[in-house]
């Protein structure tokens, strides 16, 4: 920091008020009363000393008292001119006390005016930058010095050295509190950007969420209708096989719209743990692979051992939109395919395969946007397992999802609901 800098910062007559305290809100103006209650001390203590004991006279001790009490009080709101008043208050008192010192008189400050500045002090330098808390500090131990050598007075009692104590724990507090505030000030907007940023990453995340189930919801039926759609002109000279084709379209339509409104409902409600209508369970698995079925798509089930424990709804909707995921990218990516949906119940997990041979035709072009995938690893990591899928030997697809019952990682599966949750 330059001079003019450090001269800005003591020369400048704006206001900077003390800080009200921010709890208990009661006492929010103690440090207010206690400045005031000081300086009243300070003017009857410092009219006592200059108009008895230095002699001067009870009207100008008085007016001198008044110009150090003063200080004190505009030092709450104005700390600059209130440190340059005092200064200038108690070198007028040093010098006029000069031909009238008794012995062992304490002099250049008097001890009121000596605590009054060091409050002074103690308040500028909770307002302005260290090092012109250190240039006021250095001006008020110089200045009084320069008098006493000047004045060559008698026997007296020196405070050069108190003053310099005193005043030096005075700009000591006030910096270190300064400091302190400023940290907790800049650990707050920290704190206020963090908070924004991690709002920020919510709504990302929430995005995500949205789209994902959006896909899971729409692209299973959507696949369907597709595939009915192109199989509908081949129908043509078949009355009876159009209409029940178009009646799937129809169906599948109705199913889309109706899932939509149930997700969009759970969306806009408050209450996410009771969604509005109810949600798909593993009971549904026979209805969606009739779907499946009816758009054209081979597929046998194997279903073995039995629950050894009932599973949650959220669960049974995570398992069921799996195999829809899995079923409708079979209706996509493998058209002619045969696929094998098995379905194991052991007694501490639950197993999901569903492989397709590869496909007789070409595919037709199909853009996905990867949510179908990574919707699957999501749902099967929060039960607490795992989930593989990729191409097998024989030139199909495989997708395998481990879905572990055992108490410990049941637990993981609600840590991280309840975790998905509060990042919501």
């Amino acid at each position: 920091m330059g001079a003019i800098s450090l001269l800005q910062d003591l020369l400048t007559l704006r206001s900077d008020p003390l800080p009200l305290l921010r709890r208990p809100r009661r006492l929010r103006r103690l440090p207010h009363a206690c400045v005031a209650a000081a300086a009243a001390v300070v003017v009857i203590a410092t009219s006592d000393q200059l108009g008895h004991r230095n002699q001067l006279g009870l009207g100008y001790g008085i007016l001198l008292a008044l110009l150090q009490g003063g200080a004190l009080l505009l030092a709450l709101a104005h700390p600059a001119p209130a440190w340059w008043l005092s200064l200038t208050g108690a070198g007028i008192a040093a010098a006029a006390s000069t031909p009238h010192l008794l012995e062992n008189t304490p002099w250049p400050w008097t001890i009121p005016g000596l605590c009054a500045h060091a409050a002074v002090l103690l308040l500028l330098s909770l307002r302005v930058r260290a090092p012109a808390a250190c240039a006021a500090l250095a001006a008020s131990v110089l200045l009084p010095f320069l008098i006493e050598l000047a004045a060559a007075a008698g026997r007296h009692q020196g405070t050069t050295f108190l003053t310099l104590v005193l005043f030096s724990l005075a700009v000591a507090l006030g910096t270190t509190l300064r400091g302190r505030r400023a940290a907790h000030a800049q650990l707050a907007e920290q704190a206020a950007l963090a908070t924004v940023e991690r709002a920020q990453r919510t709504l990302l995340e929430e995005r995500g969420r949205i789209a994902r189930e959006l896909h899971d919801v729409v692209a299973h039926h959507m696949s369907v209708i597709s595939i009915q759609a192109q199989v509908a002109p081949h129908l043509t000279e078949n009355p009876t096989a159009l209409a029940e084709n178009l009646a799937g379209i129809r169906q599948n339509a109705l199913d889309a719209l109706t899932e939509l409104r149930r997700m969009l409902g759970v969306l806009r409600s408050d209450d996410t743990e009771n969604p509005h209508g109810p949600q798909p369970t593993l009971d549904d698995l026979d209805a969606l692979v009739a779907n499946v079925r009816g758009a054209g798509l081979n597929v046998t089930t194997e279903i073995t051992g039995r629950p050894v424990r009932p599973l949650d709804p959220g669960a049974q909707l995570a398992l069921y939109r799996i195999t829809q995921e899995a079923l409708s990218n079979c209706l996509r990516h493998a058209p002619g395919a045969h696929v094998h949906l098995r379905l194991t119940h052991t007694d501490d997990a639950l197993e999901l395969d569903i492989t397709n041979t590869a496909s007789t035709t070409p595919a037709p072009p199909s853009p996905g946007s990867g949510h179908g995938l990574l919707g699957m690893r999501e749902r099967t990591t929060m039960l607490g397992g795992h989930l593989t899928a990729g191409p097998d030997d024989t030139g199909g697809y495989r997708v395998s999802a481990h879905i572990p019952l055992s108490e410990r990682l049941a637990a993981h599966r609600d840590d991280a609901m309840h975790t998905e949750k509060s990042s919501a």
